[in-house]
């Protein structure tokens, strides 16, 4: 059985590249530095943090553990579920919500958050890792067909070189426009998270995530069985 979303490939990544920016965003801003998406980012502040004793420090560490765990437990229901024949994109995409959700009602009732190892916030930005956790592993399992959609430096490179391809009429150019025709508007998408993200967190907090649970809820609810796999 193969997986597919209604709405199309593109509209498909533009989706999950918003939410990823509007989620790393907002995590960074408001959990003290903390990327819960491009996770591998955490080594780079927990690095700066033990030379600077920053807050924050126990929920970088912890994030990544978290994050690798809740990644293998996705892998595995997908496992699982391919082998009796089933699809688990639905699924995969209600826990992603399911814990989004979490994540927003955690920081509500723990906010202000004033310090990072506080037990609240540091259960906070652990469901946060954990719901981006999910998003890697459905890019890399089931939209593994598509760009990925939580770090954009290699999307942003391939758009630098096809750009600079078809102004030099470097062939082959129609596969270099069909793919900047789905790169663009998701990087566009991505950049656009991030300034949601910004500034739902300064307007109205946490409950500004009622957006990217919004997201992922409707490519939950646009899913279905197809004999046709997501084409990129």
């Amino acid at each position: 059985m193969e997986r597919g979303i209604s709405i199309g490939s593109t509209c498909t990544a533009v989706l999950l590249a918003y939410t990823s920016g509007f989620v790393d965003t907002l995590s960074f801003i408001a959990l003290f530095g903390l990327f819960a998406a491009h996770i591998t980012g955490n080594f780079v502040l927990i690095a700066t943090s033990l030379a600077e004793m920053h807050h924050g420090l126990w929920m970088k560490l912890l994030a990544v553990p978290v994050f690798i765990a809740a990644a293998v437990a996705t892998r595995l229901f997908i496992i699982r579920r391919e082998r009796n024949g089933g699809d688990a994109t639905k699924h995969v995409l209600i826990a992603q919500a399911i814990l989004l959700a979490a994540f927003m009602a955690a920081a509500l009732i723990s906010a202000p958050l004033t310090r990072g190892d506080q037990p609240l916030a540091l259960l906070t930005g652990l469901l946060a890792a954990a719901a981006m956790a999910i998003q890697n592993a459905a890019s890399r399992t089931f939209f593994s067909v598509l760009p990925p959609t939580t770090v954009m430096t290699g999307n942003l490179m391939q758009i630098i070189v096809d750009t600079v391809d078809l102004a030099q009429g470097h062939e082959p150019l129609d596969a270099k426009r069909a793919r900047l025709a789905k790169l663009v508007p998701m990087l566009l998408a991505f950049i656009a998270g991030t300034l949601c993200g910004t500034i739902g967190y300064t307007i109205v907090g946490f409950a500004s995530l009622v957006v990217p649970i919004a997201a992922v809820g409707a490519l939950a609810g646009f899913t279905r069985s197809s004999p046709q796999q997501v084409h990129a």
